[in-house]
């Protein structure tokens, strides 16, 4: 049995988001647990290089665009691998067996008849890279990217008879229920194909970063008709046709809410045209929002998945984007909330669980635990778990699996309260029921990490070793290992805590005043003091403190109209995103900004400068008469991080 798993490419104008690793994230636990239940599995990443921002920013690098986006696919490997993603390919649209399936593909659209030559006018966004129709528009911006001004747009292009297929795509819809989900997408590409379609472009005139259309070579092949033939050019169409054979249509693509019309519309349309069979299904998941804010480069509300995965590691990360999002609808991330499920499901939970089974079976048993008995009441709820984890899993409710698996988690917890081992263990009488409880507090431990495995891959492969399966956890498989095992003596292993617990941190605001610690020494009356001299005008310590400085990180930069010297900079600051005014124009150009850590007084009352208001400033030194010079250090520190 197969199964072909796709996410959709990115384009590499600027570094991944949260929002773009929540993509991967969830795809990789699909992939993990198809792999888990013994299916053959094929993962497919990439990226997207035929975007002319992808062209722009190369350019405003100093950067041929190859050379650029080489650069790029090795940052986007980077932080795939800092959150262990296991893609099997990962495909480039500048590859030659890309640049061979979209000549092919597109010239069969051509062959029958389904592309031809007119003109088009109209509203195009350069950062969806789409063309948009006057009623998708709201006050006259794109919904999606509302800080960015569509261009009205007319050119000769090639077009794609998208129309023709409006019957077929309803008929492939109705036959096909599954096909998009969750119901909700489906329901809003019904509304779109029952109201009708419109031919769409599929060529850009004039430019010569693409791929040249085989029949026109003038024109290149317009951005979206390039990147959707990844999916099929990654199997071997036009370059390996026994393994496409083998592999198409592919089983499962994982893509954004946003673009769900072009992966269940277009895409479909396009492998009709072309003779080939539509992809069994398309799953369109939500958005993470970030404080409450939809997440996007363009607009600044962007979160680096690195500087999250660094804070406890890429398994807290990966648990609560699949836990505490229902797959399918939208989800937030914010600093606070992250830190307390942390606290709760890892440190408190799971985390403390190993920690009382090592340390039960040590002062107990020496580390080991014979069985006794075909287990109690844990094995119920083990059986109970599975199924319900099951059929969530293969469901793509990620979130009903991931709860399934911290359902046996809490029972185990409430098990050891209830049984108190510490009491049997005081009673020679109670010795075969000490082993029956400590072995089933293990056993339900196991079932709950192999459960847990694609979700936290690296964690249960490390809480599998210390509960005694000696198996190296990629062999495990759900049918044998998922069930309940009341066999084989068992060798515990101890460790340290895998997730300490964090004490929370009450950020300052700016309309705030710091709060002093209490002292716990009443101090002595103060001495009256002597005035200073008139000309020291040096400060407290205390008064100093007052001042509160921050790391803070970059995450969008423009010019301030009618300013020389003014950039707006929005920044992150571990616990809110802010606007900033910084005086630093003449030294530093927008885009050399973005990613930079700096430093900022972060409770400075806000103040409007050239109608802009700032919530603080940002620190940098200048010599007299030279240019400023950013606050910086040496090594990296993370957005938050108290500088004294």
């Amino acid at each position: 049995m197969r199964f072909y798993l796709t996410t959709a490419i990115d384009y590499v104008n600027s570094r991944p988001h949260l929002g773009t690793a929540y993509e991967k994230i969830t795809a990789d636990v699909i992939a993990r647990y198809k792999r888990l239940c013994g299916i053959d599995t094929h993962f497919l990443m990439g990226n997207d290089e035929h975007s002319q921002n992808v062209y722009k920013r190369a350019l405003e690098r100093g950067l041929d665009p190859r050379a650029y986006c080489d650069r790029m696919e090795q940052e986007f490997r980077a932080v795939w691998a800092q959150l262990d993603i296991s893609f099997d390919d990962f495909i480039r649209t500048t590859e030659p067996r890309h640049r061979a399936a979209v000549e092919k593909l597109a010239q069969r659209c051509f062959d029958t008849g389904d592309i031809y030559e007119g003109h088009y006018e109209g509203w195009y966004c350069v950062s969806c890279e789409a063309f948009k129709q006057e009623k998708d528009l709201v006050d006259g911006k794109c919904p999606l990217h509302p800080t960015v001004t569509p261009e009205w747009i007319r050119e000769k292009n090639y077009f794609f008879r998208l129309s023709k297929y409006r019957d077929a795509l309803l008929q492939h819809f109705r036959a096909n229920p599954g096909f998009l989900q969750p119901d909700m997408r489906r329901n809003e590409m019904l509304r779109l194909l029952e109201s009708g379609l419109e031919d769409i472009s599929v060529s850009r005139a004039g430019q010569l970063w693409g791929i040249p259309l085989p029949f026109a070579p003038d024109n290149v092949v317009y951005v979206w008709f390039d990147a959707l033939i990844n999916y099929a050019a990654a199997v071997g169409y036009a370059t390996d046709e026994g393994r496409f054979a083998a592999w198409w249509p592919a089983d499962l693509h994982i893509v954004g809410k946003d673009i769900t019309r072009f992966h269940t519309v277009v895409w479909p349309a396009m492998l009709m045209s072309a003779g080939l069979a539509p992809p069994a299904q398309v799953f369109g998941h939500g958005w993470v929002n970030f404080g409450g804010q939809r997440m996007s480069k363009s607009a600044g509300t962007s979160l680096d998945p690195s500087e999250v995965a660094r804070r406890f590691g890429p398994d807290p990360l990966r648990l609560y984007l699949v836990k505490e999002i229902t797959y399918g609808g939208d989800g937030d991330f914010t600093w606070e909330r992250y830190e307390e499920r942390y606290n709760a499901d890892l440190a408190n939970n799971l985390g403390n669980l190993v920690s009382r089974v090592a340390a039960m079976a040590d002062k107990y048993r020496q580390l080991r635990l014979v069985p006794a008995g075909d287990g109690g009441r844990l094995a119920q709820v083990a059986g109970a778990a599975l199924a319900r984890y099951r059929a969530s899993m293969d469901g793509y409710a990620l979130h009903d699996g991931a709860a399934a698996a911290f359902q046996l988690v809490d029972a185990s917890n409430e098990f050891i309260a209830e049984t108190a081992p510490w009491t049997l263990a005081k009673s020679p009488s109670d010795a075969a029921r000490l082993d029956a409880v400590l072995f089933e507090v293990a056993e339900a431990l196991r079932v709950a990490a192999v459960l847990l495995r694609p979700i936290m891959p690296s964690s249960s492969a490390d809480i599998l070793r210390r509960i005694g399966e000696t198996r190296e956890a990629s062999t495990l498989r759900l049918d044998l290992d998922g069930r309940w095992r009341p066999d084989g003596v068992r060798t515990i292993v101890k460790g340290g805590p895998l997730w300490p617990r964090v004490e929370e941190t009450k950020e300052i605001r700016v309309d705030e005043k710091p709060v002093q610690p209490a002292s716990p020494v009443s101090p002595a009356p103060p001495a009256a003091p002597a005035p200073p001299p008139a000309a020291d005008a040096r400060i407290s310590i205390d008064e100093f403190m007052k001042v509160e400085l921050r790391v803070a990180k970059v995450l969008a930069a423009e010019a301030v109209p009618k300013s020389k010297k003014l950039l707006k900079l929005t920044v992150e600051t571990g616990k809110d995103q802010r606007t900033i005014v910084a005086g630093i124009a003449e030294a530093y150009q927008p885009e050399q900004l973005v990613g930079r850590t700096v430093v900022i007084v972060a409770n400075l009352q806000p103040a409007k400068l050239m109608g802009v208001e700032s919530n603080g400033m940002v620190l940098a030194g200048s010599p007299d008469g030279g240019l400023p010079m950013l606050v910086g250090f040496d090594q990296e520190i993370p957005p938050g991080s108290r500088v004294r």
